[in-house]
């Protein structure tokens, strides 16, 4: 592999190899949810707490606000926002979301567009680079990838039973309200850590199509969970060596090659196939 040779690609390497544990299994529950499009929504929601406090840092001089910590509250606040309106009002994940993303950038703008000076690091947030990465990155990818698992660990049968069957999931009397909302929480973290080191577009592709590709292998979701994180692994692996081979940028080379690697795959798709016309649930309710 000429990647070993490389050390921006082998830190690139590892930024990915890290970013596949928790896209694969938090990815998982957006699949089987079908909230695929939360990581876009966040993505730009985001926009609008990063702007904020930029424009409270260089107008008001309050040197605690800083972009990361108005991404992290508006990921977060989005989450919660879409869960309630969900719970309460029944409404459909997907025109949430859609809601969510243009008022979230339309705040992000008019507080850009009212900060002095350069706001070139919001977009350099927005579109990081794989080949950026830094030990600091692959530690915040560590703790990520541990408070996944800790969490999917300790909640792993009642997210289970949120995910298939929510009104039998109260019948149970599992806190619904306080696992979805936690569930929410996962993602949106998820996606704001990832976006930052990683960049948008590869953030978008590991958080939905490995998991999508493991579906059309398997109706457990513990196994999706290995598989998509193996697949996210392995095709990074692939796309990392093409980019170094063919001069191409890192992060659209993997979301390339992955997306070839799931239209490929999809004849072997048989009663496993995610978007099967009819079905409530990508899988079945096992463990």
């Amino acid at each position: 592999m000429n990647i070993f040779g490389n050390p921006f690609l082998l830190m690139a390497l590892w930024a990915s190899l890290l970013a596949s544990v928790s896209s694969g299994v938090i990815g998982s529950y957006v699949v089987v949810r079908r909230i695929s499009f939360i990581a876009g929504g966040v993505t730009h929601s985001v926009l609008g707490g990063m702007g904020l406090c930029l424009w409270l840092q260089r107008t008001w001089g309050l040197k605690w606000a800083h972009p990361m910590l108005g991404a992290i509250a508006a990921a977060i606040g989005s989450a919660l926002l879409l869960g309630w309106v969900h719970l309460r009002f029944r409404q459909r994940e997907d025109s949430l979301i859609a809601a969510i993303w243009s008022t979230g950038m339309a705040m992000g703008v008019i507080f850009i567009s009212l900060t002095p000076g350069s706001t070139g690091e919001l977009m350099n947030f927005l579109f990081g680079n794989i080949l950026w990465v830094t030990p600091t990155d692959l530690l915040s990818l560590l703790a990520l990838d541990l408070l996944v698992l800790l969490s999917v660990g300790i909640y792993y049968r009642p997210f289970l039973s949120l995910c298939f069957d929510e009104e039998q999931a109260r019948l149970r009397k599992i806190p619904v309200q306080r696992l979805y909302f936690l569930l929410l929480c996962l993602v949106a973290i998820s996606t704001v850590l990832l976006i930052q080191i990683i960049g948008t577009v590869l953030v978008l592709t590991l958080l939905t199509i490995p998991a999508t590709i493991a579906a059309l292998f398997t109706s457990r979701l513990k196994t999706m969970m290995l598989l998509a994180t193996a697949f996210s692994a392995a095709l990074s692996l692939i796309g990392l060596e093409i980019s170094y081979t063919c001069n191409w940028p890192p992060g659209a080379t993997i979301a390339l090659v992955t997306t070839i690697f799931y239209m490929a795959a999809l004849p072997l798709k048989g009663k496993y196939l995610l978007h099967k016309s009819g079905n409530s649930a990508p899988l079945k309710s096992k463990g």
